[in-house]
């Protein structure tokens, strides 16, 4: 299992490749994330690293989660998160892990909230066809009837108006094409979940 860490969305723009193509990018800021505590198999049942991620003044984090900070000696992060590790032997309360942990032409999946869309009709939220726009039609974007007449009710999972986006999205299989340790930078193909400055969790890619 691959490390994950958090990051903020700093937005998209063009990328050109070693062929001069012009590639859509997004930026990543990845932060380093520091190790709160190292889950062993032994002991737990599984292998995992505790992280914090985010600066923070600390007395706006909860007295529990501030001991279990004040416990590891590491000052309080805005997020506390757990990632899977097959080798959770090599990490050390305390250490940072940036975004050196990964390098160009990893493949990484990307998770993160979808922009909220509100209420939304079927032509939005589904892709659902219009009717004529001619004269003599009504309702043109109405979705029409709710279903067949033998149920005499409205089946689970119908396609209708409703709440769209503010979904938890994974965009899997990701290429990294660059990766600015110096500034704390990562370059992925293409276009990730969520909003400018909205977080993220990056994780390596074990398919």
């Amino acid at each position: 299992m691959g490390l994950a860490l958090m990051g903020k969305k700093v937005g998209m723009t063009q990328w050109f490749d070693g062929q001069g193509r012009a590639v859509g990018v997004t930026v990543v800021l990845v932060e380093p994330s520091v190790v709160v505590q190292v889950k062993e198999p032994e002991s737990h049942g599984y292998g995992a690293l505790q992280l914090g991620y985010g600066q923070v003044k600390e007395r706006r984090v909860s007295a529990p989660v501030r001991g279990q900070f004040a416990q590891a000696g590491v000052a309080p992060r805005r997020h506390l998160y757990e990632a899977r590790v097959s080798d959770p032997g090599q990490y050390a309360v305390g250490q940072e892990v940036g975004v050196d942990a990964f390098s160009e032409g990893d493949r990484v999946d990307v998770t993160g909230t979808s922009k909220g869309r509100g209420f939304a009709g079927t032509i939005k939220r589904h892709g659902f066809s219009s009717r004529p726009k001619s004269h003599g039609h009504k309702m043109i974007r109405r979705p029409g009837t709710a279903g067949p007449t033998g149920p005499r009710k409205v089946m689970k999972g119908k396609r209708m108006p409703g709440h769209f986006g503010a979904e938890r999205v994974t965009m899997r299989n990701v290429e990294v094409l660059k990766v600015d340790a110096e500034r704390g930078l990562l370059v992925v193909r293409g276009s990730v979940p969520g909003h400018t400055k909205g977080l993220l969790k990056i994780r390596k890619n074990d398919a």
